[in-house]
């Protein structure tokens, strides 16, 4: 399956978030990467978190520094946050985000949290397996649905607000097998810095490989933007 780097997103971003995101990403598909995630904190002060990927799924610290240095003077142009802030650029770790068909596709058989923009059925949040996936949405199969109901709940892609993997041995050995077969050289880790990206309802305190870019400190690649 080619690499759509224009292939849509399924992500509660609205207003400053959404409007970064549309800056963000043609300077991310330049680079060959598909943006992931936009995300506003109030992380020391304001930081601006940034998730991207190449197309399988990896961005090492090479690729975050890339980006970060792409980025850095397209938004000091477009100046849309109005107060000084950080910025964080970061790959999307392993119990990552889910914002395109295909990485539900990709995770099949992976445990997953589901958050819907309204209520479907009663509910509005739903944890269990990617059982499958198709044009319009994905099917979750809940493991403790009561008897002698549905286990399989069908959710259409624009209905999702936020969608991530749930971090469990099973996912943690795709990783290890991932890496192994595509290992991260060891001057590459030593600057990758591991923080917790999420600060919403759906986080699991995830570690997150990230590249905290700045202009006043190269050693710790962190920026400070005014």
């Amino acid at each position: 399956m080619p690499f759509d780097l224009a292939e849509k997103r399924y992500i509660k971003e609205t207003g400053l978030e959404a409007r970064i995101a549309r800056i963000v990403e043609p300077v991310a598909n330049d680079l060959g990467f598909a943006l992931v995630r936009v995300k506003v904190t109030p992380e020391n002060g304001c930081t601006l978190q940034i998730m991207a990927e190449d197309e399988h799924g990896r961005f090492n610290i090479t690729d975050c520094e890339n980006l970060s240095k792409d980025l850095s003077p397209v938004l000091d142009v477009e100046d849309p946050i109005d107060r000084e802030y950080h910025l964080e650029v970061s790959s999307p770790g392993i119990d990552r985000p889910l914002v395109r068909k295909r990485d539900y596709e990709r995770f099949i058989g992976h445990e997953a949290k589901v958050e819907l923009l309204d209520m479907v059925n009663g509910r509005k949040r739903f944890r269990g397996d990617i059982f499958a996936v198709d044009d319009e949405g994905v099917t979750i199969r809940l493991p403790d649905a009561p008897g002698g109901t549905d286990p399989d709940h069908k959710l259409v892609f624009g209905t999702i607000a936020e969608a991530k993997l749930v971090m469990t041995d099973k996912l943690m050995d795709m990783a290890r097998a991932d890496q192994e077969l595509h290992p991260i050289d060891d001057d590459e880790t030593e600057t990758v810095e591991y923080a917790d990206a999420d600060n919403d309802d759906l986080a699991d305190d995830p570690e997150t490989g990230t590249v905290e870019d700045t202009a006043a400190n190269d050693d710790n690649l962190s920026e400070e933007k005014n």
